[in-house]
């Protein structure tokens, strides 16, 4: 879906930054990137009462976010009768400063507020389901078998819409102050972190002759994005 000419993100008074404004984004491009470059996010809810948060899976198509999970699970429940929160972080750095109390971390992190709702449609909720593989699996999801019934019975299905959004982001190095700075003797910068796929593992009950799909390797020679 593309992504032109859609609005800024407009901040509600729960998603409006309090502390470092400055690392604060309004760019959509931006709450996208941060998402797409996910794997897990982590979603809160209230059950029964008390906070709970849950790491999962999650996909976008748009400005709909997707989670999945068992019709018995409690947490999805939760999210389609409260309001829920769901965060997603990058470190992508950890910064050194010369004094204890600015040592940082470079990261990108969104966190969506809002109200699940159950997708119901047949057709929408198997769309859901192959945005959530996509998300992870790029090119998987023509490849393998589909969801059949027994198991989209077994199988809810959330949208979340991401208009209520924040996002913050730092990058650069430490912000010192300038006494420490000019003392000198201490070394100060950022040592960098990234995630890289492994070579890929086949399955033990794999039948001879299977070579690696060309998804698969694809991922595999993918550097997850870092700002």
């Amino acid at each position: 879906m593309t992504t032109s000419h859609r609005p800024p993100l407009s901040p509600t008074p729960r998603s409006t930054l309090n502390r470092s404004k400055e690392r604060g984004r309004a760019d959509r491009a931006e709450l996208d990137a941060v998402l797409d470059a996910g794997l897990i996010c982590h979603l809160g809810v209230l059950l029964g009462g008390t906070p709970v948060v849950i790491p999962t899976v999650y996909g976008r198509d748009g400005d709909t976010l997707y989670l999945h999970g068992s019709t018995g699970a409690g947490n999805l429940r939760a999210a389609v009768t409260s309001d829920i929160s769901v965060a997603v972080t990058h470190v992508d750095g950890l910064v050194y400063a010369r004094s204890a109390m600015h040592f940082s971390m470079n990261f990108r992190s969104a966190v969506i507020r809002g109200r699940a709702i159950e997708i119901t449609d047949p057709d929408h909720r198997l769309h859901g389901l192959r945005v959530v593989v996509e998300h992870s699996a790029p090119g998987a999801w023509t490849r393998v078998r589909a969801p059949d019934k027994k198991e989209m019975a077994a199988t809810m299905v959330l949208a979340l819409d991401l208009t209520e959004a924040s996002v913050k982001i730092r990058t650069g190095g430490p912000k010192d102050d300038p006494a420490d700075i000019e003392t000198g003797g201490t070394w100060a910068g950022v040592l960098p972190l990234r995630q890289v796929w492994d070579t890929p593992i086949p399955s033990e009950d794999l039948e001879p002759g299977i070579e690696t799909p060309t998804d698969v390797l694809t991922r595999a020679a993918t550097v997850i994005a870092t700002h």
